[in-house]
This record gives C-alpha cells, sequence and structure tokens, in this order.
C-alpha cells in the first residue's frame, strides 16, 4: 500500500469536521432522478495527480511522486499504475485519463517507447479487472519534447509531423485497449509566436488533416467515443489556434470534422480567453458539441494556467445549470489540477480531490434547485415573449422577408424600449439558492 495511512474517504455531511470525508459527494444520492455518481463521472489526472510534484519555473520538487521507485523507470511507471489504482479507490474515482508519457518514460526510440506503452496498458488492464475503473479519455503528448517547438499537426517539419502521427496512432491504440470512452486533441503548441515566420491557413490545413487521418484510423480499430477538442487561448504557444470553443467549433465545422468531434472545456482556459467557465460550456451545449470537462479553477490575479482544485461554488453551479440542460456529457468531469507547491504531503493529494469532488457535489445540488425554482428559466421564457405571437413569430417560423418587417417598422413608428433584463434580481435569486436554500 502507498496510502496506508488513508481510509476509504466515506460521506460523512455537511456538519462532519473530518478532513478525510465527503461533505457534499454522496454518491447514491438522486438529484432530478438520476445518482449523484451518474451525473458526476470523476476522473482522475495521471500527469498532475501521479506526475507532479511542486516543480515551477523557480524551484525544483518539493512532493516525492516517487512512490518508492526510481523516476524515469519502468519501476516507477508501475508504482504509480499501483498508487493511482489504490487512491481513486480510496475516494471511490471510477475513471482515469492519461497522456501517453504519463504512463511511461519516452524512450530515444520510438519503437521503444511502444513497447513500453504496450508493457504498461497490459498492466493497467490487469489492474483494472476485479475494479469498477474505467479509462475516460487518453491523448498523446505533442508538447513537452523539443521536437514540438513548432507544433505538431502545425509543425513545419514534415519528420515532425509524422512522429506527431505515431504517436497518435499508439495513443490510440492504447486508448481503445483500456476501453477509453474519448479521445483528446489539446492544442499544445498548435498555434504561433509570430505572422512573419508563419503561414496560418497552411498549418490550420495539416491540423485538420492530421485530425481525420485519427478519425479514419480510430473508427478502423473499433473506437467508438467521441474526439474531443480542448480549446486554450495561449500558452504554450502567444496565439493557439484553438483560442475557445466558438473558435474550435468554427475550425471543426470548416474542415467538416463536427460529426466525430465534440469539446473538452478547461475552466481555466475559459477564463484565460476572457470568457466565464460558463460560457463555453453554453457555446458548446447550444451547438451540440459539450462533450467532456477538465475540472479546475484559475487565479482571476493571475494571467496564466494555474490548475488549481476547485472550490469556486458559483462556478461549479453556473457548470452544473449547463451540463444538466444540456442533458449531461458523453465524458466527464477530469481533475486536471495539482496541489499548490507547498501542499506536499500525501493527505494534500486527498484533500484536494475532497475539495474538488465536493465543490462539483454542492454544484450540482444547487444547480438542481435552480432549476426545480424555476424562475429563472421562466424569466428568460417571457423575456422572449414577443416572439411568440405576431410579426415575432413570423421571424422565427421565417415566414417574413425585410421588406415586411420594414413596413411594420414604419407602422409602428417608434418600438418602446425592450423589458428590463432584471440582471441583479436574478442574480439575487442564485445568491439566496446558493447561501439559504
Amino acid at each position: 500500500m502507498y496510502f496506508p495511512d488513508i481510509p476509504v474517504i466515506p460521506f460523512e455531511g455537511p456538519e462532519s469536521k473530518n478532513p478525510l470525508a465527503f461533505k457534499f459527494y454522496d454518491p447514491e444520492r438522486v438529484i432530478l432522478g438520476k445518482k449523484m455518481k451518474d451525473h458526476l463521472p470523476f476522473a482522475m489526472a495521471w500527469w498532475h495527480n501521479l506526475g507532479a510534484a511542486g516543480t515551477d519555473m523557480f524551484g525544483r520538487d518539493t512532493a516525492d511522486k516517487s512512490f518508492g521507485a526510481v523516476k524515469g523507470t519502468m519501476e516507477h511507471a508501475k508504482a504509480k499504475v499501483d498508487a493511482g489504482f489504490e487512491f481513486m479507490q480510496k475516494l471511490g474515482v471510477k475513471y482515469f485519463c492519461f497522456h501517453d508519457v504519463d504512463i511511461v518514460p519516452e524512450a530515444d526510440d520510438i519503437k521503444e517507447t511502444n513497447r513500453r506503452l504496450d508493457e504498461i496498458s497490459d498492466y493497467i488492464l490487469e489492474k483494472m479487472k476485479g475494479t469498477d475503473i474505467k479509462c475516460l479519455w487518453g491523448t498523446a503528448n505533442m508538447f513537452s519534447n523539443p521536437r514540438f517547438m513548432n507544433g505538431a499537426g502545425s509543425s513545419n517539419s514534415a519528420d515532425v509531423y509524422c512522429f506527431a502521427a505515431a504517436q497518435i496512432k499508439k495513443a490510440l491504440d492504447i486508448t481503445v485497449k483500456l476501453g477509453g470512452r474519448g479521445y483528446v486533441f489539446w492544442g499544445g503548441r498548435e498555434g504561433y509566436e509570430t505572422l512573419l515566420n508563419t503561414d496560418v491557413k497552411f498549418e490550420q490545413e495539416n491540423i485538420a488533416k492530421l485530425m481525420k487521418m485519427a478519425v479514419k484510423y480510430g473508427r478502423s480499430i473499433g473506437f467508438k467515443g467521441d474526439f474531443y477538442i480542448e480549446p486554450k487561448p495561449k500558452e504554450p504557444m502567444k496565439h493557439q489556434y484553438d483560442f475557445d470553443a466558438a473558435t474550435a467549433i468554427g475550425f471543426l465545422r470548416y474542415y467538416g470534422l463536427d460529426k466525430d468531434f465534440k469539446m473538452n472545456i478547461e475552466a481555466n482556459h475559459a477564463t484565460l480567453a476572457g470568457h466565464t467557465f460558463q460560457h463555453d460550456l453554453r457555446i458548446s451545449a447550444i451547438n451540440g458539441m459539450l462533450g467532456s470537462i477538465d475540472a479546475n479553477q484559475g487565479d482571476y490575479l493571475l494571467g496564466w494556467d494555474t490548475d488549481e482544485f476547485p472550490f469556486d461554488i458559483y462556478d461549479t453551479t453556473m457548470c452544473m445549470y449547463e451540463v444538466i440542460k444540456a442533458g449531461g456529457l458523453t465524458g466527464g468531469f477530469n481533475f486536471d489540477a495539482k496541489n499548490r507547491r507547498p501542499s506536499y504531503t500525501v493527505e494534500d493529494m486527498f484533500h484536494a480531490y475532497i475539495l474538488g469532488m465536493d465543490s462539483y457535489a454542492l454544484g450540482l445540488i444547487k444547480a438542481a434547485k435552480i432549476i426545480e425554482d424555476g424562475r429563472i428559466d421562466s424569466f428568460v421564457k417571457e423575456r422572449y415573449a414577443s416572439y411568440e405571437t405576431g410579426i415575432g413569430a413570423k421571424i422565427r417560423a421565417e415566414e417574413t422577408s425585410l421588406e415586411e418587417l420594414a413596413a411594420y417598422a414604419d407602422k409602428l413608428g417608434a418600438p418602446a424600449l425592450p423589458g428590463s433584463g432584471r440582471q441583479e434580481y436574478l442574480e439575487s435569486i442564485v445568491n439566496n439558492i446558493l447561501f439559504c436554500g
């Protein structure tokens, strides 16, 4: 055992003072006709939870993530598997997500890396037996190695492009082998620093070609899940091609990829784009492309991707409001989040997941109350009531013309002001339900 002093984490309710207990996440509780665990398919991020050790640009590791083995070895890779499954079982987390080089150390030769991936995926499959833990999604890390300094699909080097294709092929193989529900394309370094040396159209066409080849290959080996794009506006490149949900959706539709792809929305990435988390969720949902969520948050005082564990209940409530309204996710809630650098103990790892899972559970509870309360939905419906009859109904039914609308406006003379948006009233309803309901 890697965590002998940590018990299976129980649900004890909001009055509990036990730091190793859930206050709101009660997996069997039924909300809106569905168990909480089914509303919230949580996933462990292999890279942060089993790999991130507190290193930043100013200092080395503070946490010990060796799990008793020498880093950079297959023994360490297997120790991470053992530790990860013990961690998930003690928390009741049912899914995990991975990059290829999270689960094995990358070798100098891709053939050796692929052999290691075969070995570790066999080991993971054995660990999955007898549990209800599954793979949510896999992906390939095409941003850390220096070869990807100019991107992967967007690289100016055809050799690097081919290497990226090889990594995607193997990552898809492993994802299918582990029964993954999805496969993610994070932009990584798919972007540019300056237009002085960049052919944007050429690069975007090549990215689309790589994605089309991935879809074709994935379907040929039996992958039936969704492919995802994870939007991000900046970092590591100054200008990322997948800036936000709207940009990514436009790209997918332009290149005919929208039937196979959905969005994997990360909270911190949405705020880096100058949006709320809820905004990118809503844009994805109304386009039929809300697929999966990376559950974290950023620091509004810092202008970079801090990947903090979520604790803002307003954000988690608005997230769950969108998810419920969209009918749920095809993916799940992956904690793409890491402990803060000074939080370096084993207990801190568990405290972080308890915080994140409780924050989303409370958000689910409150979102359901907002929906059941009905005042916000009723207000929105009434706000657009002028389109239910008369000229408004004809506009919606596309049964009018510019000439008819102009003639209508001539007779009207001048319209009255639109009805009040009552933003402050609606915000007070949310506050009342969050803190009093």
